[in-house]
């Protein structure tokens, strides 16, 4: 079992930057991968980025490719989600995910409790 808390979310305005941050505890944190989800009110959850367990491959959904960074500290058992240049539809309930790959809910096995993000325009 693997426990993840995220912090880093907050109130924005269009343009400006926020990082998200997923703290990691349980089994070992280091030989997962990890992704980072978000869901609007009255959407699905969908995927917005992922990073394998040793760094070296990451994923992007097209809406935040360019925008987004995703990285990993694995000596403090941290993902991180890099946004800058926000915009009004990236306001969302972010969810860090582990134990997984692909770019559906079901393909990753344990979840945060999820940080709110709010781009005002």
């Amino acid at each position: 079992q693997i426990q993840m808390a995220e912090s880093g979310g907050g109130l924005v305005q269009a343009g400006g930057s926020l990082r998200l941050s997923c703290a990691a505890s349980g089994r070992t944190f280091s030989a997962y991968n990890m992704g980072w989800f978000r869901q609007a009110p009255g959407k699905e959850r969908e995927f917005v980025a992922a990073i394998t367990w040793r760094g070296a491959s990451t994923a992007y959904a097209d809406s935040v490719k360019g925008r987004f960074t995703i990285s990993r500290d694995r000596t403090e058992d941290t993902v991180y989600l890099q946004m800058n240049s926000l915009k009004p539809e990236d306001t969302a309930v972010y969810y860090c995910a582990a134990g997984g790959w692909g770019t559906t809910r079901r393909e990753w096995d344990y979840w945060g409790q999820g940080t709110q993000v709010t781009v005002s325009s």
